[in-house]
């Protein structure tokens, strides 16, 4: 069981979305923040540098969002899902941009296709968080 599902059964309140949505979610953020993070600095290392520009770049973005986003998802006291939603949006969307970037690398790089998995299920999980919370 991950941290994230633990630390919702510990929740004195009831939830705004499924306990095991949010849970999943809040992994696939830390995930893919984790990921990209770490495709960065691989990118970094590559011999063709300013091929990989781009994919750096949206890695960097997608790695914020993320954090960004699993901060305020995983604050369930007093939860405002006006704000919640406009960062499930742009995370999903930054991850399908990232991934889209990732996909591009990753026949020549393995680091590229594994952020893009990361990329790909964090999308797939705000997403889904989305359609719970509405």
């Amino acid at each position: 069981m991950s941290y994230a599902r633990q630390m919702l059964e510990t929740y004195p309140r009831t939830w705004n979305a499924d306990a095991d949505v949010l849970a999943a979610t809040v992994d696939a953020l830390n995930d893919c923040a984790q990921a990209c993070a770490a495709d960065v600095a691989a990118d970094l290392g590559e011999d063709n540098l300013a091929e990989m520009v781009r994919c750096i770049r949206l890695c960097l973005d997608c790695a914020d969002l993320c954090m960004t986003t699993v901060g305020v998802v995983s604050r369930q006291g007093e939860y405002d899902a006006s704000v919640a939603r406009p960062l499930l949006e742009s995370c999903a969307a930054i991850c399908q941009s990232c991934g889209d970037e990732c996909e591009r690398h990753a026949r020549m790089h393995e680091h590229c296709r594994v952020c893009e998995e990361a990329c790909r299920r964090c999308e797939r999980a705000c997403r889904e968080l989305l359609e719970a919370i509405r």
